[in-house]
């Protein structure tokens, strides 16, 4: 008689270790093929079977398209190795055990937060993933999820621009937090995030229409960008919320997704500079009260550091000198920081002006680069477009250079919108940058800035300047150029080897009329 011809109460028995291997190995053209098409981190492995019929290893079969390993190994360098031999600290822990039952029982299973301990020079010592495991086709098929890079770059992202992010469901009720919302909180994690009712009842009263104002632009389809007083602790904090919504297909908002910025720091200095200018209206200032308003304007909007400081493999330098008129306060302004992703910007700028005007234009451009490179990806000329709007809005000018360093390859990606060109000494030689040309900000709505590149090279050095440093009165500023060259060559010379510590020679020759502000880049080994 055709057909099965098995008990119906007889269970089926389980495929042995043999048998899957079979079906695998015949498997294996498909299942190579399907996943060359998948954009994943997955990897499908068949058993090594030992001669007593039990499965001693696995061997990997087929892979994804995004399947580099821990070590920076792809897919062909992988595709026929063996577990054990590529990732030995693996064998007999959870998840070659977590291989072993789901192959032996054919029950998907996962493992949450798997750490890889890894002991190779060059190869990260721990990382994190999310790996779920489905006997599929004879063999298994894994999914790995890392979780420690994507979790490191939202920390440092948060960390740096003083950020967090929040999630509402408006239909449960339930919000999620990341860690960055503890932190500008100041609230414990384990007592979980705080309800919608807690956050708008730490509020300051006379803000709390500008959470009705926020409402109404999103139940309007807008997105919400407004800065509250919030009262944290004892402390009265400035918020910047930006807040939109997800809706359903009949437009009814369901989820609330928000970005909250702590921009204390900001709004508290330009308090102290509105307070400056009201002080300098309103009273006749003796040159001692110049003086020190002068400094305290300098030491609020930009900090000067008393040494030179390190970011990456750059040792920089900055300096600045106002003019001999301590009244006349200008707006020579510069930036250097770390990026989330181990690169270093570097800028440097001169609004167009003397005065609290100006002083107050360049804190708003100053201030402006480091959100803006905390929330998008450093791209000196769109940072430059970004700053030629701010400009007009404020209706001033202003000259600019932004430069990117890649310490990987040790590339520099620049643009300038009118500013001089750095000067950079290699091999003995100081010469300016590849020219490249943009115009002024707050010109020309439609201004574009183009970028180049260049490579640096250990003991190489980089000099961002003012205006300042090199024009005089009656004199040819390719002179006064060609004089600080040779001062830089003289110092990468110096047998010390402390280069930036030889450049102050140069304030000695600023102009007397107009502020000069330098920011000095030597390259480390």
């Amino acid at each position: 008689m055709d057909g099965d011809t098995r008990s119906p109460d007889r269970p089926a028995l389980a495929p042995s270790p043999a048998d899957l291997l079979t079906i695998g190995r015949s498997m294996l053209p498909v299942v190579r093929e399907l996943l060359s098409a998948v954009p994943a981190s997955c990897t499908w492995l068949l058993p090594v079977v030992a001669e007593h019929g039990e499965v001693a290893d696995f061997e990997i079969a087929a892979v994804g398209t995004k399947s580099n390993d821990v070590a920076g190994r792809d897919g062909d360098q992988r595709l026929g190795r063996r577990l054990g031999d590529l990732y030995p600290a693996m064998v007999g822990g959870p998840l070659w055990e977590l291989y072993r039952q789901v192959y032996a029982d054919g029950s998907p299973r996962q493992l949450p937060d798997f750490q890889y301990h890894a002991d190779g020079e060059g190869v990260i010592a721990t990382s994190l993933f999310d790996v779920s495991v489905h006997r599929v086709c004879g063999g298994l098929m894994v999914w790995w999820r890392r979780l420690d890079e994507s979790e490191r770059r939202r920390e440092q992202t948060e960390l740096l621009g003083n950020l967090g992010w929040g999630e509402t469901d408006l239909l449960t009720g339930q919000v999620t937090w990341s860690p960055g919302m503890y932190r500008i909180f100041e609230r414990d994690p384990a007592l979980g995030p705080m309800s919608t009712a807690e956050q708008t009842a730490h509020i300051i009263a006379d803000d709390q229409p500008l959470r009705e104002t926020a409402w109404q632009m999103l139940d309007s389809g807008l997105v919400s960008d407004l800065t509250f007083r919030m009262r944290v602790g004892e402390k009265v904090k400035h918020m910047r919320l930006v807040a939109d919504t997800a809706r359903d297909a009949t437009g009814k908002p369901v989820k609330m997704y928000g970005v909250v910025q702590d921009v204390t720091a900001r709004e508290t200095s330009r308090t102290d500079v509105e307070r400056l200018q009201e002080e300098l209206r309103t009273r006749e200032l003796t040159m001692v009260a110049e003086h020190r308003l002068t400094g305290q304007l300098q030491q609020i909007i930009q900090p000067l550091p008393d040494a030179p400081f390190t970011l990456a493999d750059l040792e920089i330098w900055v300096q600045y000198l106002p003019a001999e008129d301590k009244a006349r306060v200008g707006g020579d302004w510069y930036h250097a920081m770390a990026l989330p992703d181990g690169r270093v910007i570097l800028a440097i700028g001169d609004v167009v002006g003397h005065g609290l005007t100006a002083a107050t234009a360049m804190a708003h451009l100053r201030y402006a680069l480091v959100g803006w490179t905390a929330v998008e990806e450093a791209d000196p000329g769109r940072l430059l477009s970004h700053l030629n709007h701010l400009c007009l809005r404020l209706g001033t000018t202003s000259t600019a250079a932004i430069a990117v360093y890649q310490p990987a390859d040790r590339t520099l990606r620049w643009a300038r919108a009118g500013h001089p060109l750095p000067l950079h000494h290699h091999a003995g030689r100081t010469r300016p940058l590849t020219r490249v040309d943009g115009l002024i900000l707050g010109a020309l709505a439609t201004s574009e800035y183009p970028e180049t590149r260049c490579r640096l090279h250990t003991g190489d050095l980089l000099l961002f300047y003012t205006d300042g440093l090199v024009e005089r009165r009656g004199r040819d500023t390719s002179d006064t150029v060609d004089k600080v060259a040779r001062t830089m060559a003289d110092a990468a010379a110096h047998p010390d080897g402390r280069p930036l510590s030889h450049l102050a020679a140069l304030l000695g020759d600023a102009s007397p009329d107009d502020d000069t502000c330098l920011l000095a880049v030597s390259v480390r080994p």
